[in-house]
C-alpha cells in the first residue's frame, strides 16, 4: 500500500485549497478551490489545476466557500465525470457559490470586452467557466451526511465529521485498508471555532487518525470572544446613530452575513442599541440565507430551539432589508443615515461592496467594519490596513472613513483554539501534522506552538512536495 499526500493550491498561502491524496497509483482530490487575490495572480493560479482530470478517482469537497469549491467546474470542463462527495448543506451552497462565480466571470467578460473596444485594442480573456459548467459540477455532487460511512472506492471509506466552520462544513476521514494495512487520514478543511451561533461546535468525537492535515490560517492569531464583539459592534453602532453615518461590513455571504444579522438583532432585542436599518446587500447572501433555513439539521441545538422559540424567522427581523435589483443597491448611496450595509465580497475584491466603497469612503462618518480574514494583496486587506489611499476600478479615492476590526466572528480557529481541539482528539496512533492553508508566517509560529504542546511531528506543505502517509 503505497499513499502520498501534495498540495496544488493553500500551501504557504491561504487560497485555493486544492490537495490530492495518491493510494496506490489512484489520485483523491480533497477540495478544488479558487484563489483569490489580485485579477491577474488568479487568473493566472486558477486556469492551472496541476492535474489531469482524467487522473482523479474521486474528488471530495469539505464546504462550499468559494476557495475550496470554485474550480470545480473548471475540472468538469475538462472532463471530469466521477462523483464529488459533500454533505447535503454544502451541495447547497457550492452551487450557489459556483454560479454566482460564473456570473460574475461573465460580467467581467461583457465589462472589459467594452473597454477594450472603446480603446480599440484586442481583447482576448475568457472566463475559467459558464454557467453549464457550474451546474454541470453541481450535478456530480453526491450528498453525504455526517457520520455515515461510505466506501467511495476498493478499501476506500470516507466518512464526514462536523468541522463547525460554516454551514454543512465536514472534516474528510478517509481511511484506506488494503494489503491488511490500514492507516486513516483526517483533512479538516477549514477548522471551526466552539460556541459560535447557528451552527454545532467542531466535533472531536472522531477516530484516531493516523495523519491530520490541519489548516492553519490564524497560526499566530488569537481571536476576541463573543463578548468582546458584542461590546465593540455595540459601540460602533452607537458611534453611528449620533452622527447618522453609515457602517459598510464587507462581509461573505455564507456564515458571516447571518451571524452579524443574528448580533444585531440580540443587541436590539437586549436595549443595547436601538432599531438601525439593516441592509444586506447581496444577492447571494439572501439566497444563502433561505438555504440556511432548509438546514436546521446543521445547527446548533440549544441556540436553534431558543431562537427559534422566539422569532418565527431566525435570520430576520423588522429593521432588515434584503435587496434584490442593482437599482435598490444604488439607491442605499444616497439613502441617509444612520444605517448598515452588509455586502459580499469578503475581500472586497469583487461585487456590490466595490460600489458602496467608491461612495463612502470618503466620508468620515462612516465606519468601515471588517469581519474576516483579508488575504495578501486584496483591497481588503489594504483598508484594514488603514491606507489612506486605495484604488478601486482603476480610480484612487482618499480613504476618510473610520477602519474597525471584530476578528471575532472569524470562522476559523485560532492557534489556540486549534490547540485545544486536537488535545481533544483521539492522537493515540498520529504520526504527522501537515500544516497548509495559511501563510508562511503564521504556519511557521503554528508549528513551533505545536512542537511545545507535544506535537513535534508537524510539517508546513510545500507546493508540489510529495508527503508519505503509509502504515
Amino acid at each position: 500500500m503505497d499513499i502520498t499526500f501534495y498540495s496544488l493550491g493553500a500551501a504557504e498561502e491561504v487560497t485555493g485549497s486544492k490537495h490530492i491524496l495518491e493510494i496506490d497509483g489512484s489520485a483523491f482530490l480533497i477540495d478544488c478551490g479558487a484563489f483569490q487575490g489580485s485579477r491577474a495572480e488568479s487568473d493566472r493560479k486558477n486556469r492551472n489545476l496541476g492535474i489531469e482530470s482524467s487522473r482523479i478517482a474521486a474528488a471530495v469537497l469539505t464546504h462550499g466557500h468559494l476557495d475550496h469549491c470554485g474550480l470545480l467546474p473548471l475540472l468538469t470542463k475538462q472532463g471530469y465525470r466521477n462523483n464529488v462527495y459533500a454533505t447535503p448543506a454544502t451541495r447547497d451552497i457550492a452551487s450557489l457559490i459556483m454560479m454566482d462565480s460564473a456570473n460574475i466571470q461573465a460580467r467581467d467578460a461583457a465589462y472589459l470586452r467594452q473597454q477594450a473596444k472603446k480603446k480599440g485594442e484586442k481583447f482576448d480573456w475568457e472566463p475559467l467557466y459558464t454557467e453549464k459548467d457550474a451546474i454541470q459540477a453541481t450535478g456530480q455532487i453526491m450528498g453525504v451526511s455526517y457520520n455515515r460511512p461510505l466506501l467511495i472506492d476498493e478499501g476506500i471509506t470516507l466518512e464526514f465529521f462536523d468541522a463547525g466552520h460554516i454551514l454543512g462544513s465536514a472534516m474528510a476521514s478517509l481511511t484506506v485498508k488494503k494489503d491488511g494495512k490500514s492507516v486513516r487520514i483526517l483533512c479538516t478543511g477549514d477548522l471551526g471555532r466552539k460556541e459560535k451561533p447557528i451552527i454545532r461546535d467542531p466535533d472531536t468525537a472522531i477516530p484516531a487518525p493516523d495523519y491530520l492535515v490541519l489548516e492553519s490560517t490564524y497560526g499566530n492569531r488569537r481571536h476576541g470572544t463573543s463578548v468582546d464583539a458584542m461590546e465593540t459592534l455595540g459601540e460602533i453602532a452607537r458611534r453611528t446613530v449620533k452622527t447618522r453615518g453609515r457602517i459598510i461590513i464587507p462581509s461573505f455571504a455564507i456564515e458571516r452575513t447571518q451571524e452579524l444579522v443574528y448580533y444585531f438583532h440580540l443587541l436590539v432585542d437586549e436595549g443595547v442599541i436601538p432599531e438601525i436599518p439593516i441592509y444586506v446587500d447581496s444577492p447571494m447572501a439572501t439566497n444563502a440565507t433561505t438555504i440556511f433555513q432548509v438546514h436546521p439539521e446543521c445547527y446548533d441545538e440549544e441556540i436553534r430551539e431558543a431562537f427559534i422559540r422566539h422569532h418565527k424567522n431566525p435570520f430576520g427581523f423588522n429593521s432588515l432589508h434584503f435587496t434584490t435589483s442593482v437599482d435598490e443597491s444604488k439607491a442605499l448611496n444616497t439613502r441617509p443615515g444612520p444605517l448598515i450595509i452588509i455586502s459580499a465580497d469578503g475581500m472586497c475584491e469583487a461585487g456590490r461592496i466595490q460600489h458602496h466603497l467608491i461612495n463612502s469612503i470618503g466620508d468620515p462618518n462612516t465606519t468601515i467594519l471588517t469581519v474576516g480574514y483579508m488575504a495578501e494583496h486584496t483591497l481588503g486587506r489594504r483598508i484594514r490596513n488603514r491606507e489612506t489611499e486605495v484604488k478601486i476600478h482603476g480610480q484612487w479615492f482618499k480613504r476618510r472613513a473610520a477602519v474597525e476590526e471584530i476578528n471575532a466572528f472569524s470562522a476559523h480557529a485560532d492557534y489556540h483554539e486549534a490547540g485545544e481541539w486536537l488535545d481533544a482528539l483521539d492522537t493515540s496512533r498520529l504520526k504527522g501534522i501537515l500544516l497548509v492553508h495559511g501563510e508562511p508566517k503564521a504556519q511557521a509560529a503554528f508549528k513551533t506552538y505545536l512542537a511545545e504542546r507535544g506535537y513535534p511531528q508537524t510539517e508546513i506543505v510545500r507546493y508540489g512536495k510529495t508527503y508519505g502517509m503509509n502504515g
